[in-house]
């Protein structure tokens, strides 16, 4: 008994060149870690056995900006980490994305200072806000899956 009775007349797959490459894109996502503040402690427990974020093909964070191409920014960001933020995203290699990951991150939270930066947005484009101070890993989960959906969606020429 050969595998073609045990699976049945599978018939021929088709698929376009782009939702072949969004379905790599979005099933093999490498994080970098940018955890600034209390959020970092939700998205490192994301990263645990409860949640497990292996199932979404990230399994580590990366360090370097070189070997990641979604940013997760997890608390507070100070007017000297911006010139930071900004260095890394910009070695982080195409097509890339961001997420911003609690009320500090998104719109600076309850720190309406001068040294804290009133969103993120202010230095790098950002692709989703989590909300919630912090947010719990459901929400960061949830997020990723959003942008997992806007991945698939995407077009091949904005990165042409």
């Amino acid at each position: 008994m050969g595998i073609e009775q045990k699976a049945g007349n599978l018939g021929v797959v088709t698929t376009t060149l782009e939702q072949a490459v969004n379905w790599s894109r979005h099933t093999s996502m490498w994080p970098m870690l940018f955890g600034l503040a209390c959020c970092a402690i939700e998205m490192m427990a994301t990263q645990a056995s409860n949640y497990d974020m292996s199932r979404f093909g990230m399994e580590l964070m990366r360090a370097s900006p070189r070997q990641s191409d979604l940013m997760i920014v997890a608390g507070r960001v100070t007017r000297k980490m911006a010139p930071v933020l900004r260095q890394l995203y910009d070695q982080m290699p195409a097509p890339k994305w961001v997420l911003s990951m609690g009320d500090c991150a998104s719109c600076g939270g309850v720190y309406n200072n001068y040294a804290v930066v009133q969103g993120v947005d202010e230095i790098v484009p950002v692709d989703v806000y989590v909300a919630g101070c912090p947010p719990r890993p459901e929400a960061l989960i949830h997020g990723i899956m959003v942008l997992h959906e806007k991945v698939k969606r995407e077009k091949l020429t904005k990165w042409a």
